[in-house]
């Protein structure tokens, strides 16, 4: 069977991908085996990976050159979830071809009209990525919102604009989450400290694949 397969993908860089990427894989991985596949080419999941004093819970590998589902699934035939990790750029042909090959893309965005804005050809794209893949299911994960802040009407219009579905799970900003990445670990390792961290993780593996 193959490993179901996430992309976590935004045109703009500074929106969490990778914080999403590495704390959701952590959390995949103890329902089953799974892998951080890094497209990145700033290998910013390896580099957080390497950074920590204990293994990284999760093996994080790049992949460069040509490949299509059945390359990732033969590399991986082990593998339950591949979470791959995309260049914030839609410039970069992997961000592209995660499109293509992927159950579910995630698009992490900050509660600002102006950064959803910035990410416009996204959805262009997930429909282009239909003709091949039919099945993608893509939602919008809103990431470093407030506690009790509702989005304002203009995000909200930006939202219906956007053409995505946007998850009802989402994540806050929290140190724990700016401590994991300095520190080379995952909300899940950080204990109490990572607790409230580790249950919008949970809500938003929930909602996606029902995990």
């Amino acid at each position: 069977m193959d490993a179901h397969v996430i992309a976590v993908i935004n045109q703009k860089g500074g929106a969490g991908k990778t914080t999403l990427a590495m704390n959701l894989a952590a959390g995949l991985a103890r329902r089953g085996k799974t892998v951080v596949v890094d497209l990145d080419p700033q290998g910013s999941s390896r580099h957080w990976a390497r950074m920590g004093k204990e293994p990284f819970p999760v093996q994080v590998e790049p992949l460069t050159g040509d490949w299509d589902r059945e390359i990732l699934c033969v590399r991986h035939p082990l593998c339950r979830h591949l979470v791959l990790d995309c260049p914030p750029s839609l410039e970069n042909p992997a961000s592209l071809q995660a499109l293509r090959v992927c159950d579910v893309a995630l698009i992490p965005v900050l509660p600002s009209p102006v950064d959803l804005w910035a990410s416009l050809k996204l959805p262009q794209e997930i429909e282009e990525a239909r003709k091949v893949n039919p099945d993608i299911k893509a939602y919008l994960v809103l990431n470093q919102m407030e506690p009790n802040s509702a989005l304002s009407a203009a995000m909200q219009e930006a939202v219906m604009e956007f053409g995505v579905p946007v998850l009802n799970a989402n994540m806050r900003r929290r140190a724990a989450y700016r401590g994991a990445a300095l520190e080379g670990t995952s909300v899940y390792q950080m204990g109490g400290h990572g607790a409230p961290a580790v249950e919008e993780l949970e809500a938003i593996i929930t909602e996606v694949i029902g995990l």
